[in-house]
């Protein structure tokens, strides 16, 4: 019974404490929106490829949104990082937005703050070097700035840890019930499911397949790389496998081969 009362005890207090980071960040966000300058959207224009593409009405839903995500997210330096710069802050947020951008008011409000490494990083955790990873316990996105650019440098090659870790944050934020939001549709969810394993057996046997060799570890890391390709390598996926391509087109609300011009 003690046990028990304990464990309700400790469910409590990490419910309190992500209750009041969320009425700090909503309050903070509601008094002092972070703004996107003009200067901001040219640099937006030269370094990211999915908005510079846009037709004009989506530019402008993503501004709205990019602004949410950047009044709504604290971003952090640690491991010797002096600061994160708004620059960082503005490839940061974006990549964010692009990946939920079909949603109206998805905000991945459970995943509070971003961690910025300026290299890959050790952790003491499984004692190996991370590119990046995603926190659900603390809120916490994390990325190696070194690599999140090495993504954005080709956007064409389906390799970009910053989708990637947004798409697990995606993925998991969808099993929290604490956050008020709603991501996947039963429906779309099933109808990607069936193509998966499928595919993760092409992997794994060494088959012919569209996706890198490390898609096949699991279903969750099957979902990041799926989703790197979705955006940077939209025609020749939807080549591939129409019927997967689709079925992320359901499931993350949004076409990129639509949306851009």
């Amino acid at each position: 019974m003690a046990t028990t009362l304990g464990g309700c005890h400790f469910c409590f207090l990490m419910l309190s404490s992500y209750l009041l980071i969320q009425f700090i960040n909503e309050a903070r966000w509601r008094l002092f929106p972070r703004k996107v300058t003009p200067q901001e959207i040219r640099f937006l224009d030269a370094h990211f490829p999915y908005f510079s593409k846009l037709k004009p009405i989506h530019r402008k839903e993503f501004l709205e949104k990019l602004e949410t995500i950047l009044s709504t997210k604290k971003f952090v330096a640690r491991g010797g990082l002096e600061e994160v710069t708004e620059e960082m802050e503005i490839l940061i947020g974006a990549t964010i937005t692009m990946v939920i951008f079909g949603w109206k008011n998805l905000r991945l409000a459970h995943f509070h703050t971003v961690l910025v490494y300026p290299n890959t990083y050790f952790s003491t955790v499984n004692q190996v070097y991370h590119r990046g990873e995603v926190n659900p316990k603390h809120g916490l996105i994390v990325v190696s700035w070194k690599c999140f650019v090495e993504g954005l440098a080709n956007p064409s090659d389906g390799l970009n840890v910053g989708i990637h870790e947004v798409a697990h944050a995606l993925k998991l934020a969808n099993w929290i019930h604490t956050d008020n939001e709603q991501e996947f549709s039963p429906q779309s969810w099933a109808n990607y499911n069936q193509w998966v394993p499928n595919e993760l057996e092409k992997i794994r046997s060494g088959s012919s397949s569209f996706f890198r060799e490390s898609a096949g570890l699991n279903e969750h890391e099957f979902f990041a790389v799926a989703v790197e390709s979705f955006f940077e390598r939209s025609l020749e996926f939807k080549n591939y496998h129409p019927q997967l391509y689709t079925a992320l087109v359901h499931l993350l609300r949004q076409d990129p081969l639509v949306l851009m011009n």
